[in-house]
């Protein structure tokens, strides 16, 4: 900075050589470009801070984008609980297991013969045995993905 004595000095110069009337017109045209300095600067300064805000805001969004997409991957997604069947509907098989087949006759002990409660039976009456119902496999349907390639 400038102290006092060098501004005299700077002023007295100046008023030599420009003379007394032209002094004030190029005070008033410093002051302006000055002026004009400062605006420009400090528009500037607002720009480049605006810039800086939408990159923190946009960088913030990301992280907390992946975060959401970190969780929603460490979480598993609830499997939807399966409906009662409606009664008289046929079950389906689930993959994995086998189609179960009908109860193979099982053969009589050497004591005698006896029914399910565990009484003697007789040789004459017929036993009725208790078939499991076999499970039929229905067609899938086609997913709406597979109706627009096709």
């Amino acid at each position: 900075m400038l102290s006092m004595p060098h501004l005299v000095v700077l002023f007295v110069l100046a008023l030599i050589i420009f003379g007394p009337q032209k002094l004030p017109e190029l005070a008033r045209m410093l002051g302006k470009a000055t002026a004009e300095f400062r605006k420009m600067t400090s528009d500037f300064r607002y720009a480049l801070e605006d810039e800086v805000r939408e990159l923190e805001r946009q960088t913030r969004i990301r992280e907390e984008e992946a975060a959401a997409a970190a969780r929603a991957a460490q979480t598993p997604v609830p499997m939807p609980a399966p409906a009662a069947a409606p009664e008289g509907a046929v079950p389906r098989e689930l993959p994995g297991t086998a189609v179960s087949s009908p109860a193979e006759p099982q053969a009589e002990p050497q004591g005698g013969s006896q029914n399910v409660a565990g009484l003697p039976s007789h040789a004459g009456s017929e036993q009725i045995q208790a078939t499991q119902p076999t499970a039929v496999s229905l067609p899938h349907e086609k997913s709406s993905d597979d109706n627009t390639a096709g």
